[in-house]
């Protein structure tokens, strides 16, 4: 029976016990934050991690105690990759079928948060081409690197809940752009994707899920005025049902990833949200802190972004 995890656990207590000698794991974003501590947790209990930055220089030296604290014959190596620009996920991409290693897992944990208007290097809005374009070309690329038993875990957000993705205009063209409503597309794109590909790929054994990490200070509030998160702060408390909104740690905000792609059983999280260690529940409700929105898991919806994403990348998957 596997242990009753929640919102406190942290990646070693949700790890404890757990051998992936011999497991071998992508993490994008391994320059600081999340990706640092996944990929710590990961080499520690065995697994041999290819960790994906956009600086490799940074990325070098935050997964110092990473490399210290490999175990059972776990190991790090790293790989350059700039979500923000297709021909540095496509060169990624090639680099890895290339080395005809198998993956048990891919994490796509890189992302960035509530950014000022812009377009990456292909002219997508920013959020959407970074947290979801990026790594759809990414994940379809390697698809067939995954091992049979391979999970695919896509970080989302309770952010997710700002809004529902638009097909119509989802570079922000036509409407007035909000850092939030971006990040909310991006968000929910993020679940969709895991939704459709774990469809795709279910037959072979390979399954998806996305997962909310939590509310943690890391470097992905970059953009945001202190103002700004107290205002988030303070809506997290009002919308609290009891006790008080306490900003996750880092272990704790990167327990659900581990636990969905290493310990959860795959029949459970496959095509689903998780929060705090378990599959969250659908929620309407306005201004509920837990749960997904149905919009997030409309299978409909996600086979229709996936058409869209493709158009978008010039690429059929």
């Amino acid at each position: 029976m596997t242990p009753a995890f929640g919102a406190h656990s942290t990646t070693d207590e949700v790890l404890a016990g757990v051998d992936l000698t011999g497991r071998r794991v992508l993490v994008t974003g391994v320059s600081a934050g999340l990706g640092v501590e996944t990929a710590r947790a990961l080499v520690a209990h065995g697994a041999q991690v290819v960790g994906a930055a956009r600086d490799l220089a940074k990325a070098k030296t935050a997964t110092e105690p990473a490399r210290a604290g490999a175990a059972l014959g776990g190991s790090l190596e790293l790989v350059e990759l700039d979500l923000a620009s297709l021909a540095s996920v496509r060169a990624c991409a090639k680099g890895l079928m290339a080395d005809g290693r198998a993956f048990d897992m891919v994490i796509c944990n890189a992302g960035v948060m509530a950014t000022p208007f812009g377009r990456t290097t292909d002219g997508f809005e920013t959020q959407f081409g970074t947290n979801h374009l990026g790594h759809f070309v990414l994940a379809n690329r390697i698809a067939s690197r995954m091992a049979p038993g391979a999970r695919l875990v896509c970080l989302s957000s309770a952010g997710h809940r700002f809004s529902d993705v638009d097909l119509d205009d989802p570079n922000f063209e036509r409407t007035p752009y909000a850092e939030f409503v971006a990040y909310g597309r991006s968000k929910t794109a993020n679940v969709l994707f895991a939704v459709e590909f774990d469809r795709r790929h279910r037959p072979r054994g390979v399954r998806a899920t996305a997962v909310h990490p939590g509310g943690i200070h890391t470097e992905l509030g970059r953009h945001m005025s202190p103002e700004v998160i107290r205002q988030m702060t303070d809506a997290a408390q009002a919308s609290q049902a009891a006790g008080q909104f306490v900003w996750k740690t880092i272990p704790q905000g990167v327990a659900t990833s581990v636990w969905a792609a290493a310990v959860a059983p795959a029949d459970r999280v496959g095509g689903q949200y998780c929060e705090d260690c378990h599959v969250a529940e659908r929620q309407t409700e306005t201004g509920a802190r837990g749960g997904v929105q149905p919009y997030a898991l409309d299978p409909d919806r996600a086979r229709a972004l996936w058409a869209k994403s493709e158009a978008m990348v010039g690429e059929t998957f």
